[in-house]
């Protein structure tokens, strides 16, 4: 009889049990989403570094012989060594006209076991003798559509050759595909392009010698010790100090990829399971009061306790098992569309997207602990019920209610006092739908922020801070004789070179690798802000760090921070910190030039050189840098914000859309649930007042005052949450490689509060067309 009583709640419930569903499966969606990608991509980037030998350190030198490798080799720990040449410099293709930048790494012989592998997507290695044969990054040749037999013309170490393109592929190295310099993927303006050894050592005087060598390691071997082992061996040849896979770029943009997905996995499918859960309780609660008599009379007829709680917990899983139904199709339609995201964005070769048994598993368990957890007062307010006591009709009002009745009478007309009395009957269940409605706004927001961060961002980055028109970088460290010829050319206004030292950070037991920028003073096209957006000048007898850096070091102004440099020509020194500069990207220090020249007791030749240039000019200096043969690499600062951009609009919108359609379900699941009760309480209030002769109208306003009221409440606390969330993701996506700010403007604000609103009043509405259609004469024959 239970199991017949379950099927007929089932049915009359079926339009609010499928809207409690659908937020419920919300989360799941979000869960098997966040979760299922994670897992795929990290199974495709083991199998990927597994097959084609990811190297576990890396070490780049200015030059070695190539005898070295057997020294290297013998280091305690060390499995396979395998040496490179690099070389950065420029491409050039027909009709594009805008500067790429090359990264050129040297191949190995095509059947031997080299580290760091190309996968070939398409074409072959070239082969012995092939000297003008070339490897394009798949990213690239993907973007200007080249296919192999394209040509293609490298400018490396000032020497133009042309290249014929034999293969397009990838390898474990270069799954972002990235310029060193570069915050973000650039398809476009940057190639990956892997030569034949003689051709690139050639082209950089390296014959005989190598400039970066990868090594593997043994299982169980000690990372560290061998780290500084090779930093002695490579010392004398200028190493610049050797990192663990860790530290490696492109590996550690795809790790932080990997945890910021995770903090998605393990954050958003608990706020939407418990508005499921809340609004499941306010379901089944409403739904206890109206059967108290046929739970009085189920137990006078001796049924259980636990089988009336077991009988209202049934309606819960059926509601779970809904959830988990549509939450796990919508999450592997969301996950496979991510996936695509990160295919694009992330250059591994393959992705195979699948969801695990044990994710299914737990999706499932979760949505149905999720509305088990929302039955559990109904359920347990049911078992409680004395059959003398369920017998009686409920309590109309509480203490509470009865205390506010004695207060001041408000100014209010009857209709507005008439809601109120209704919201105090019930707060417990006005208060669910007033978070209900909160959460709904609050991921709105949420999925708007991301917009409003990264424009900041741009104008943090790339407008206060970097004023440059153009960026140059040089194909060895020059002196300033350089620097004077680029002064003098037509249209460029001002130069300022660019100093870098790689250095070890530390204070106390904690360090980072990281670059010491050397600035002169009264720099005007790169500076140094304050949290205020204020310039600071770098200090005379000091050391300023990102904000970021200095949190991770755990280092406070009057510190006492111990520079390292990587190349070992000169001892570490201490420097007190003097403060923080504010920025979104990367972790550095800066020190004044005379600063550095003095405390060094040695100076640096430029790196590069900023240019502010004349507008109209541009095009004129861009091209007379093209014909400098020490010019190894071009960036426009336009081009960079552009290309952030667009690189960042295709993800942000996904996360935008994804979200705010998760924000309008949950508002209009709660919503639709809250009508439904209301109405189902209130028919015969209702319907009595339309025979007393009441309009459609004002009847109709009693229940969508209340909606609107209660919508129009929840969207400031939908405000607050939403901050709260932002902050939330802020933390879990903080990271030395960059730092979404807690950022949400105006209107981000008045967006996530109109579409609130909006779907409140769209369930109004279609509210009002049931309160118009009431069987007056029906609903008075009806005890309840």
């Amino acid at each position: 009889m239970l199991g017949r009583k379950l099927g007929r709640d089932l049915w009359r419930l079926r339009l609010s049990l499928f809207a409690v569903a659908m937020v419920g499966a919300v989360g799941v969606a979000n869960l098997v989403m966040a979760r299922a990608t994670l897992e795929s991509l990290r199974e495709s980037r083991e199998e990927f570094y597994g097959r084609y030998r990811f190297a576990d350190v890396f070490a780049e030198v200015e030059r070695a012989p190539e005898a070295l490798a057997r020294r290297i080799a013998h280091i305690d720990g060390v499995a396979a060594v395998d040496t490179r040449v690099l070389a950065a410099g420029r491409a050039e293709l027909a009709g594009f006209g805008e500067p790429i930048r090359v990264m050129a790494v040297s191949l190995g012989e095509p059947d031997s076991a080299n580290l760091n592998a190309v996968y070939l997507r398409e074409g072959r290695l070239p082969a012995p003798g092939e000297r003008r044969a070339a490897v394009l990054s798949d990213g690239f040749a993907q973007a200007h559509h080249l296919r192999v037999g394209s040509e293609v013309t490298l400018v490396l170490h000032g020497r133009r050759q042309r290249f014929t393109v034999m293969g397009i592929g990838t390898s474990p190295e270069h799954v972002a595909q990235m310029d060193p310099s570069a915050v973000f993927p650039d398809a476009r303006r940057f190639a990956v392009a892997w030569l034949p050894r003689e051709t690139l050592a050639a082209a950089t005087d390296l014959d005989g010698a190598f400039n970066s060598v990868a090594i593997t390691l043994q299982p169980g071997a000690s990372e560290a010790a061998v780290l500084a082992a090779l930093d002695r061996v490579l010392r004398r040849y200028g190493g610049r100090g050797a990192i663990g896979r860790e530290y490696q770029r492109s590996h550690r943009y795809l790790s932080e990829e990997l945890r910021q997905l995770d903090t998605m996995a393990r954050t958003f499918p608990v706020v939407f399971l418990a508005v499921s859960a809340f609004i499941l309780q306010v379901v089944l609660g409403r739904l206890v009061a109206s059967q108290r008599e046929q739970i009085g009379t189920l137990k006078a007829f001796g049924y259980g306790t636990w089988r009336i709680a077991a009988h209202y917990t049934g309606l819960a899983l059926a509601t779970g098992g809904m959830a988990a139904l549509f939450g796990v199709a919508g999450g592997m339609l969301l996950g496979a569309r991510m996936a695509d995201l990160y295919r694009e964005f992330y250059r591994l070769p393959w992705i195979d997207f699948h969801l695990s048994s044990s994710l299914l598993g737990i999706a499932v368990l979760v949505s149905l602990a999720g509305a088990v957890a929302g039955a559990a007062l109904p359920a347990i307010s049911a078992a409680r019920l004395a059959p003398a006591e369920a017998m009686r009709a409920e309590a109309p009002s509480s203490r509470w209610v009865r205390r506010a009745g004695r207060r001041k009478r408000l100014p209010l007309g009857q209709s507005h006092r008439f809601i109120l009395r209704n919201l105090q009957r019930r707060p417990i269940r006005s208060a669910l739908t007033w978070l209900g409605l909160a959460s709904g706004t609050a991921i709105i927001m949420m999925g708007r922020f991301q917009n409003d961060a990264i424009e900041l961002m741009i104008d943090q980055q790339f407008r206060r801070t970097e004023r440059h028109d153009i960026a140059v970088d040089a194909v060895q460290a020059r002196g300033r004789a350089a620097q004077r010829e680029l002064e003098r050319l037509t249209g460029v206004l001002q130069v300022e070179p660019v100093r870098v030292l790689p250095a070890k950070v530390s204070f106390r037991a904690a360090d980072y690798r990281t670059a010491v920028r050397v600035l002169d003073d009264g720099a005007q096209l790169r500076r140094t802000l304050d949290s205020d957006g204020r310039p600071i000048a770098a200090p005379l007898r000091g050391v300023l760090l990102t904000d970021y850096l200095a949190r991770m070091i755990g280092a406070q102004p009057g510190d006492e921070i111990l520079i390292d440099p990587l190349d070992a020509r000169t001892p570490p020194v201490g420097l007190p910190l003097v403060g923080t500069t504010s920025e979104p990207f990367g972790a550095q220090a800066y020190v004044n030039a005379e600063t550095f020249d003095a405390v060094f007791e040695r100076s640096l030749q430029d790196a590069g050189w900023l240019l502010a240039v004349d507008r109209r000019r541009q095009p004129a200096v861009l091209r007379a840098l093209d014909r400098r043969p020490y010019v190894a690499g071009i960036d426009q600062r336009g081009l960079a914000i552009r290309n952030f951009k667009d690189g960042m609009a295709n993800t942000i919108l996904t996360f935008t859309l994804i979200a705010t359609s998760f924000g309008i379900v949950i508002t209009l699941g709660v919503v639709y649930s809250a009508a439904r009760v209301s109405l189902s309480e209130q028919s015969r209030d209702l319907a009595s007042l339309r025979i007393l002769g009441f309009t459609r109208s004002e009847v109709s306003y009693l229940l969508v005052g209340e909606l609107v009221l209660l919508a129009l409440a929840a969207v400031p606390l939908g405000f607050a949450a939403g901050h709260g969330l932002a902050a939330l993701l802020t933390a879990g996506f903080d990271s030395d490689l960059f730092r979404i700010p807690h950022y949400i403007i105006l209107r981000t604000h008045a967006f996530a509060g109109a579409v609130s609103l909006a779907c409140a009043l769209a369930c109004g509405l279609g509210l009002r067309r049931r309160v118009d259609r009431l069987d007056l004469v029906a609903v008075l024959k009806a005890r309840e």
